[in-house]
């Protein structure tokens, strides 16, 4: 049975030897002018592409992913108790978080924008599928690290689980004072780096490593295993209310739109947030209408959609009166098509 282990442990990785891993962690985890160019370098990118709301200028700052070096090696170092290493590896990871609040912090100062895209939003709201994004990516950049013949993975890992750009959403979302946005992006930030460690620690031991030093390997995985634990609660409680949110987006779609329960035309929902926090929940819907809404039609809403998600709601519209004006000397195709 335990030579089956073995074969089963170690199928496939044919890690390599521990001392030179070690050295290799080390130099990753090297707090030299390299490392402190890269950081700048990805908080830079990572923060004008979340200012223009550009996916494609975040993902290459992602692909630097200059903090997943060290944070391998951190892991590493916890399960090893190899206090060298731990300290390198620690201290390159501070200063790169500290370096990328600032950075984005006093571009958002300077900058000024009035107004924060979907791309920033985005990061604010963690839930339970980025833990599980974070510890997968985490699992191969670890088996990446002990097989460098994989190591073509490592920008697609990067690109997956970033790192980069939720520090810079906390420093921009200072900048403005939003204070619970930024905590969100910070609890992002953990999710993804405390995700990592644990899925490389699995991979380290899989690979054969920690055969020494029993009570840090240990204490290693039950600190892993309890701040997962304490991750998981607020990230549930997120996950909970978006998957929420999402079916009173849809069924209130269907109400006003699709189905038209309440027969007005060219009804718009511009805004849906969801209050979870008063009993029942509310919710609170900016539309644009050319018809006034009554009273009476509010609490139509109100009764399909609790009958739909089979809870009862306060709905609340905050209602933009819409009228379309054109000149009286010509007609648009629309307006000829609609008397047609």
């Amino acid at each position: 049975m335990r030579r089956n282990w073995e074969l089963l442990r170690n199928f496939g990785l044919e890690a390599i030897p521990i001392v030179k891993i070690r050295e290799s962690l080390l130099k990753d985890s090297k707090l030299d002018q390299n490392y402190l160019i890269l950081i700048l370098s990805s908080c830079l990118i990572a923060t004008f592409g979340l200012l223009i709301n550009s996916a494609a200028v975040i993902i290459g700052a992602m692909i630097i992913a200059p903090l997943m070096l060290p944070l391998r090696g951190l892991s590493f170092a916890t399960l090893e108790g190899d206090a060298k290493l731990l300290r390198s590896s620690a201290e390159a990871i501070a200063l790169g978080t500290v370096m990328a609040v600032g950075c984005s912090l006093c571009i958002g100062l300077v900058i000024g924008l009035p107004q924060f895209g979907s791309e920033i939003w985005s990061r604010t709201q963690p839930t339970l599928i980025d833990l599980l994004i974070a510890t997968v990516a985490g699992g191969i950049s670890g088996y990446a690290k002990i097989r460098p013949e994989m190591s073509d993975a490592i920008p697609g890992t990067a690109i997956s689980v970033a790192l980069m750009p939720p520090l810079c959403v906390v420093g921009l979302t200072l900048s403005q004072g939003r204070w619970e946005a930024a905590l969100g992006a910070s609890l992002l930030y953990l999710t993804n780096l405390i995700g990592i460690n644990l899925a490389c620690i699995v991979v380290y031991v899989w690979g054969g490593y920690a055969r020494s030093n029993e009570l840090g390997r240990n204490l290693s995985w039950g600190v892993s295993i309890a701040l997962i634990i304490m991750l998981a609660i607020p990230l549930g409680i997120s996950f909970w209310q978006l998957s929420n949110q999402a079916k009173v987006n849809y069924s209130i779609n269907r109400i006003l739109v699709t189905e038209s329960q309440l027969n007005k035309k060219s009804i718009e929902v511009e805004n849906l947030r969801v209050d979870w926090k008063t009993k029942p929940p509310s919710v609170l819907l900016k539309v644009k209408v050319a018809e006034p809404i009554s009273s009476s039609e509010v609490e139509v809403v109100e009764k399909f959609l609790s009958q739909e998600l089979k809870q009862k709601f306060i709905v609340v519209f905050d209602v933009t009166a819409s009228q379309r004006v054109q000149s009286s000397l010509l007609q648009s195709p629309l307006t000829n098509q609609e008397e047609k």
